[in-house]
């Protein structure tokens, strides 16, 4: 904004000076060839009355005596009726030079020539004041142009600086007030919008604050009753197996509604930790194999070797949950996990043989995989945990119906 103001306040001035300053050159220009031609002339008839005295007082007229009433490259010829020319001065060119003539009383004549290249220079020292004072105005447009460009631009440098710390969370954002209009009904809007947001978040985390309480509790409690059924001297062993085999369950569920509570107040997921990909998914495809199977569906872990990486193992295990849960509920045919190391990132890939009928659509709240469905929220959720962990998730372009999540490699 700052160079754009400049640049027209500059142009403008060139402008104005250009259509002013170009008619006034020609006009001085016209103003000093005919003064010049003025003075020739004058010059011319003066010269030939001294020139008539001379030869009526029988005195000779000759180079020296012409010589000495000539000025810079001026050339004066004297032709007598009855003897030779007589020339003083530069030899004259007749088709550029100005010249002047005049006839004498004897029958003679006097030609009186100045050099065109002489016209030319006093002509370019009247314009030399023109000149200057076109560029010295436009060095002042151009001083006065930054200036008032500082002035206009500054409360919107302040403005996108106040925006900025809006977007990252701070919500006690407080413009200044400017005299700029436009200026001060950005500062109103931003001002306005912080406390929108400010109150809305506080919302948000009031919420979330009072479901992590409401939902962490009957967990705890519901914990307790199977660990205690699971210890009851009467509950048969086989019962008393899957209790126990469930608890770690009800502590993932757990965990995981801590992670997103966290997630939606804006806290971080935890520290990120050196784990091999490909044993975290072999863990998880093992946990899903008895749920998959009673949907009528194969999971298979597809074993590429380790895959070494530094990241967050909660979400990554919630992100797998969400994309096998997915391909269980609506894919086809079997479900192949596997991980491998991509160079600067590492891959984890869940597909199923169903064909790809959607795009990367699906991630996007409200959207689900089949009309009908309403399964679209947990990949949403998936894709923005995804990002929180600096990755991404994605549908890839194969035909068959393959998810990709990214995430970044391990920093040796």
């Amino acid at each position: 904004m700052r160079e754009r103001l400049i640049v027209a306040l500059v142009g403008m001035t060139a402008a104005m000076l250009a259509l002013y300053g170009i008619p006034r050159a020609y006009m001085l220009a016209d103003l000093v060839t005919t003064y010049e031609e003025r003075k020739i002339e004058r010059a011319a008839d003066q010269l030939a009355v001294v020139v008539d005295e001379r030869r009526k007082n029988e005195s000779p007229v000759d180079e020296a005596f012409l010589g000495g009433f000539l000025s810079e490259a001026e050339t004066l010829t004297y032709e007598p009726d009855d003897g030779p020319t007589v020339v003083a001065g530069p030899t004259p060119d007749p088709a550029d030079d100005i010249v002047e003539e005049r006839a004498l009383a004897d029958g003679g004549t006097l030609t009186l020539s100045r050099s065109r290249d002489l016209i030319d220079r006093r002509i370019s020292e009247a314009l030399v004041p023109l000149i200057l004072i076109g560029l010295s105005l436009t060095v002042v447009a151009a001083g006065f142009g930054y200036v008032l460009a500082r002035r206009l631009s500054r409360p919107f440098g302040e403005l996108a600086e106040a925006a900025d710390r809006l977007g990252t969370g701070r919500f006690d954002v407080d413009p200044p007030h400017y005299s700029i209009p436009e200026a001060e009904a950005i500062g109103d809007a931003l001002r306005s919008s912080s406390k929108r947001l400010g109150e809305l978040v506080r919302r948000e985390r009031e919420f979330a604050s009072n479901a992590s309480h409401q939902l962490r509790t009957p967990i705890t409690a519901l914990r307790l009753e199977l660990e205690d059924l699971a210890l009851w001297p009467q509950t048969p062993p086989e019962v008393a197996e899957e209790l126990n085999r469930y608890l770690p369950e009800l502590d993932r569920l757990s965990s995981a509604i801590d992670e997103l509570l966290g997630l939606a107040r804006g806290l971080r997921l935890g520290d990120a930790v050196d784990v091999d990909l490909n044993e975290l998914v072999a863990d998880v495809v093992e946990r899903w194999q008895p749920q998959v199977e009673a949907l009528g569906h194969d999971v298979n872990h597809d074993d590429r070797g380790p895959v070494p990486a530094r990241v967050v193992p909660g979400p990554v295990v919630q992100i797998l949950d969400v994309l096998i849960e997915n391909a269980a509920s609506h894919g086809v045919g079997p479900i192949t996990v596997s991980a491998r190391d991509a160079g600067a990132y590492v891959e984890i890939v869940v597909g199923d043989s169903g064909r790809r009928t959607f795009g990367n659509e699906i991630f996007s709240r409200g959207t689900s995989r089949k009309d009908g469905d309403t399964g679209g929220l947990g990949l949403t959720i998936a894709a923005d945990l995804a990002t929180t962990m600096g990755g991404y998730l994605k549908l890839t372009e194969d035909e068959l119906t393959t998810f990709e999540l990214m995430l970044p490699g391990r920093n040796d």
